[in-house]
């Protein structure tokens, strides 16, 4: 697993390169204006809201003793709980709606490096590209949902809190791989097959997410560069996954 990781983090070296070599940055365009939208509107929704959850959550704490811990406790869990659900929700909302402009750009960056522009693929349209998107990502939205709240409650112990916010950046670092792999897979998998080989390869998804998610911490630059970095990442290490299947297969 942990090799697996590490590949899918590396497959982001050079991914420069081969993005201004086969001069794939225009189509990234909208998506990235897509990108910088949905941050904004999330986000800024998500600090107005913040103390209004605290709010909500202290206010069934009736009793004057320790009303102040748990109003600290609430403001706290509230703020938490915006971040991690404006982070799973930006990613999804993106990673769906861009899904028709992103498959082209990894099959030109597939075709590049197998060295063969003809090979035969699934072919798709603009709206079964986006419709592919939307249900992948909503799929993995609720997963991603059903798998955090469990683990948000168990945070509040402490010292486990510790170990529940690496988990659950895992978990949206593989849903986040996930959708960035899935550009490619569109082309050769239909949708459960497609759900069977990213849980093949788990840690590729990771490796490609971790990195996807560090970009998220970066104010401006990061929205703006995490998809075209991500998903050209993505796209080279998934193409070699494929071919290694192939050639077993």
């Amino acid at each position: 697993m942990t090799q697996h990781i590490l590949s899918g983090i590396k497959a982001y070296f050079g991914t420069f390169k081969i993005l201004s070599q086969l001069g794939l940055w225009r189509y990234f365009w909208i998506p990235i204006f897509i990108s910088v939208v949905i941050a904004i509107i999330i986000f800024t929704s998500a600090y107005g809201l913040s103390d209004n959850i605290g709010g909500f959550l202290s206010q069934w704490w009736t009793w004057d003793w320790g009303k102040q811990t748990v109003n600290l406790i609430s403001e706290i869990f509230g703020g938490l709980l915006i971040i991690v659900f404006g982070f799973i929700l930006y990613k999804h909302i993106v990673m769906a709606l861009s899904a028709p402009f992103m498959s082209p750009v990894s099959e030109k960056i597939e075709a590049h490096l197998l060295g063969n522009s003809t090979e035969k693929h699934r072919d798709t349209t603009f709206g079964e590209q986006l419709w592919r998107g939307i249900r992948i990502n909503l799929r993995n939205l609720i997963m991603e949902i059903l798998l955090t709240i469990p683990i948000l409650l168990i945070g509040l112990i402490p010292v486990i809190g510790l170990v529940s916010t690496v988990l659950i950046f895992l978990i949206q670092a593989y849903y986040a791989g996930f959708g960035n792999m899935d550009y490619t897979l569109e082309r050769h998998f239909k949708y459960a097959e497609s759900l069977n080989f990213v849980r093949k390869n788990k840690g590729v998804a990771i490796g490609n997410g971790i990195v996807f998610m560090f970009f998220l911490f970066i104010p401006v630059i990061g929205v703006i560069l995490v998809l075209p970095l991500s998903v050209t990442a993505a796209t080279i290490r998934t193409v070699e996954l494929l071919k290694v299947e192939k050639e077993n297969g």
